[in-house]
């Protein structure tokens, strides 16, 4: 009781600080919550989407933040619509035509992922923050494979809604995500979905966010760790580890289209991709591949089935090295011949 009654709101604060500085942003602007997951449906149900509107997605987004939009617009007799983008892609204006080509006069929501989940793409979010910004729609960036891969700046990028976990590449523990909002949409999200006291009396909400503090007794040790995960990274440079896990996951990409001889979805440059990347397998049946890669080789990689056919997508970190790729190729031959 002593941590919770005396403790946890000001370790809460100084958490969501250092978070801030992270990816640059005023803090008041910043709301912490378990994961991504829940700040996406908290976004969904706090954004006034009305009937005959419609939220621009594309086909890369992760499939779950579909799912809770289409949940969201059935409720309200809205719509979800798509920008086709083209594969592969060679240009970032590809991306941004794309959306701008989609998007109509009821379209209410861009949603876009900073880093694609199911092709490991790092989209184009700053020219689709400035079209989305010249057309008058709000723009929402999911972000969960964001921080750390790439530098944060949400004051340069400048959309309405960011939205992130910090347990994929930040490292901290599950349970540590965040929903970033822009003070023109502070307003919206002052209605919780799961409303308790927000701060304990006798202190009051002074800020949309703290509304999300106390949501009922709970573990918030994931969240409260968020700055020694910083920490830990500050001090191993964060460029340098970023330069690291670029060169080994251009390794990796590069071995995997040697051994299957098929292509990648983006160009082989920083830009288009950073620790992750993805390619193409065979033609063909792929949906056991990533169980018997498991089983012969201990090894965990997704198999993800995208617009007909089975990509790899391969994790580069700081615990990952070049042997570890190698043992990665050599389980895929041997898996792909049984």
């Amino acid at each position: 009781m002593d941590f919770y009654l005396r403790q946890m709101e000001s370790a809460w604060f100084d958490a969501q600080h250092q978070l801030a500085r992270w990816i640059d942003c005023d803090s008041s602007c910043l709301a912490l919550f378990e994961n991504a997951t829940q700040a996406m449906n908290q976004l969904a149900y706090s954004f006034p989407l009305k009937r005959g509107q419609q939220v621009l997605l594309n086909p890369h987004e992760y499939g779950v933040v579909r799912s809770i939009w289409e949940r969201r617009c059935q409720e309200v007799g809205a719509s979800i619509i798509d920008a086709h983008l083209p594969l592969p892609l060679d240009d970032p204006m590809q991306v941004v035509d794309a959306y701008r080509r989609a998007h109509t006069e009821h379209t209410a929501l861009w949603i876009a992922s900073h880093i694609t989940s199911p092709t490991a793409i790092t989209l184009p979010v700053e020219r689709l923050s400035r079209e989305a910004a010249s057309l008058g729609v709000p723009l929402a960036i999911d972000g969960p494979h964001a921080p750390l891969q790439v530098p944060l700046s949400l004051r340069q990028l400048d959309c309405d809604f960011y939205l992130a976990s910090c347990h994929k590449w930040l490292s901290a523990p599950l349970g540590s995500g965040f929903l970033f909002a822009n003070p023109r949409w502070h307003h919206a999200l002052d209605k919780p979905l799961c409303l308790s006291w927000g701060r304990l009396k006798p202190r009051q909400v002074e800020n949309w966010s703290d509304h999300y503090l106390w949501t009922g007794t709970r573990d918030v040790s994931p969240l409260l760790t968020i700055p020694t995960a910083i920490d830990w990274f500050h001090q191993r440079d964060p460029d340098a580890v970023r330069i690291r896990n670029h060169d080994l996951a251009q390794f990796a990409r590069q071995t995997l289209l040697d051994l299957l001889k098929t292509s990648a979805l983006v160009p082989d440059a920083p830009q288009w991709y950073s620790m992750m990347a993805a390619v193409w397998l065979p033609k063909g049946d792929h949906r056991s591949l990533q169980q018997e890669l498991w089983r012969l080789g201990r090894i965990e990689v997704p198999i993800v089935e995208f617009q007909g056919r089975h990509l790899i997508r391969v994790s580069c970190h700081l615990y990952n090295d070049q042997e570890d790729i190698l043992h990665l190729a050599r389980t895929l031959q041997k898996a792909l011949k049984t």
